[in-house]
């Protein structure tokens, strides 16, 4: 199938990969501009368009899509169908109208819960016990579209996002060559209008964390927001992400450090941080990151 590919980060680049194997015709790939990254700021490519250069793919980064010239553009590929992952522009109506079959997203949840954003983190964040991807077929609103294939997994009570976030990248790379080989096969199923919830992007101020909170709270907050932005506390007036930990024994002061082997207390409960960063450094194992520094029994975190 003669097909335009658009996405962004490593998530999509999954999918790229797969539907490339699968032997399928990519007229062109779409992704978003290099960004300036790294201590000295050059503009790097997305992990999309470095994996679309070496599979010699023909790569466009426009900056918007509403123009006449770029629409045009897209409809003169001649695509039968276009697939979208986590790609960072909205489609305009003449986009979504361009190729025969339409636009596929590979969205990272059970539609319609978790439309937007930030699907994978707001599911840790929230408990959820199940989540999975949604191949959707898209319309002008934020995820609204009618499903045409859905994939589910578990989540693991240790997982943090990062974790899931490989996970789902390759079931949602498994689940588009499903859906593009049975297109003819597959039925629309409209999203029902109970249980929609949204994944709004994730706000800085979010991902301090409250040791007030119960351990739960805290250890879904550390793990949904792990490897990244990194949840974070005070310790000593430094900045230090917290990006692993399990819950545990313990009961004392919010923020009390409990024992020397990481247990911090919470408004109810406790948690064992397992893995942390110190500003400016790569993250560690507690062990490691203990080592040198201890921190005894009745440290106060938070400040």
């Amino acid at each position: 199938m003669r097909l335009i590919f658009m996405g962004t980060p490593g998530f999509a680049a999954e999918a790229l990969r797969a539907i490339h194997a699968a032997g399928h015709e990519i007229a062109a790939v779409y992704t978003q501009p290099p960004r300036p990254a790294g201590r000295g700021k050059k503009p790097r490519p997305s992990a999309v368009q470095a994996l679309a250069e070496a599979l010699d793919l023909p790569v466009r980064h426009p900056v918007s899509l509403k123009t006449e010239e770029e629409q045009a553009a897209f409809a003169a590929l001649g695509a039968e169908a276009a697939v979208v992952a986590a790609y960072g522009l909205i489609l305009p109506r003449p986009i979504l109208a361009a190729p025969a079959r339409g636009c596929l997203n590979i969205h990272a949840s059970l539609l319609p819960r978790w439309r937007g954003a930030a699907p994978i983190q707001r599911a840790i964040m929230a408990g959820d016990a199940k989540t999975g991807i949604a191949i959707m077929q898209m319309e002008p609103g934020l995820d609204t579209g009618p499903v045409l294939l859905e994939r589910r997994l578990s989540i693991g009570p240790e997982e943090t996002a990062g974790a899931l976030h490989d996970r789902l990248a390759r079931l949602g790379a498994e689940a588009i060559v499903e859906a593009l080989a049975r297109l003819d096969d597959l039925t629309p199923v409209p999203q029902p209008e109970h249980g929609v919830t949204y994944a709004a992007k994730i706000d800085k101020a979010e991902a301090r964390v409250d040791w007030t909170k119960p351990a739960e709270e805290v250890d879904r907050l550390i793990r949904g927001l792990s490897p990244f932005p990194g949840a974070w506390t005070g310790i000593g007036g430094h900045r230090v992400k917290l990006l692993g930990l399990r819950l545990a024994e313990g009961a004392g002061a919010p923020g009390e450090v409990l024992d020397d082997a990481f247990t911090v207390a919470c408004g109810t409960g406790a948690v064992q941080v397992t893995r942390a960063q110190r500003e400016g450094r790569a993250p560690q194992d507690a062990s490691a990151f203990l080592r040198g520094r201890p921190l005894p029994a009745g440290t106060r975190l938070g400040g």
